[in-house]
């Protein structure tokens, strides 16, 4: 029975002083670094052992993964970092506090924003000086798939090749499978291996630096979940 662990990076710096993030690299807070520490501490005294991970490219994902694997002595295992694990891109929005946000827009809009399932942000234009498109981490991909804004509908479109292309068959092959990303890209795979509904979808929350594992049986259906350290 093949076991996968998904982690939502530790608290960022932007998580705590409460802008939005998406696509901004921004790097893991000093709460945020033990987080991720000690979910590598969850997963030794667990007992998990991977045999390949997966990230996004965004720094305080990376190193969250970092962390958790040397702390369960598994540095050294492969690890495969892509862009379709990226948090959501919240498109105009991204660098804005959330607060002062729901001040100019009202708090209904922003949180709809923020939780529907397929209503995107304002978007983000290609020109804008913080357009992904202008980071070379994203160099290699067709100008027409990068965002200028994602709601979690089109979050979970672009998460399930990777799924269905690499994550899915070393999952059916009895490999076992790490994730460390973001709070909705890993809310986009979890509704589609839990086969949640779009409406409940939305009361999902991801916390932060705590490993939640999966057994899958030989047809990738839940078995078991499991909250470590509760």
């Amino acid at each position: 029975m093949a076991k996968l662990v998904f982690i939502r990076h530790g608290q960022s710096e932007w998580n705590l002083s409460n802008q939005f993030t998406g696509w901004v690299d921004v790097d893991l807070s000093e709460k945020g670094v033990e987080e991720a520490k000690n979910a590598g501490k969850l997963i030794k005294e667990a007992g998990l052992q991977f045999d390949q991970a997966y990230t996004s490219v965004l720094t305080r994902a990376i190193k969250t993964l970092h962390y958790a694997l040397e702390g369960s002595d598994q540095l050294w295992i492969p690890e495969t970092k892509t862009w379709r694990l990226n948090e959501r891109h919240y498109g105009a929005l991204q660098g804005q506090n959330k607060a002062e946000a729901a001040e100019k827009w009202g708090d209904d809009q922003v949180h709809t924003w923020r939780r529907s399932y397929d209503v995107l942000p304002p978007l983000l234009s290609a020109d804008d000086e913080g357009s992904a498109a202008k980071d070379r981490r994203y160099a290699d991909l067709d100008p027409r798939i990068i965002p200028g804004g994602e709601n979690l509908k089109v979050t979970l479109e672009r998460v399930i090749p990777l799924w269905e292309d690499e994550i899915a068959p070393k999952l059916l092959d009895g490999k076992n499978v790490i994730i460390a990303a973001h709070g909705n890209s890993l809310r986009a795979l979890t509704k589609y291996i839990e086969n949640i509904s779009d409406e409940d979808i939305i009361n999902l929350e991801m916390a932060t630096g705590e490993p939640v594992v999966y057994d899958l049986d030989d047809k990738l259906n839940v078995v078991s979940k499991t909250k470590l350290g509760e």
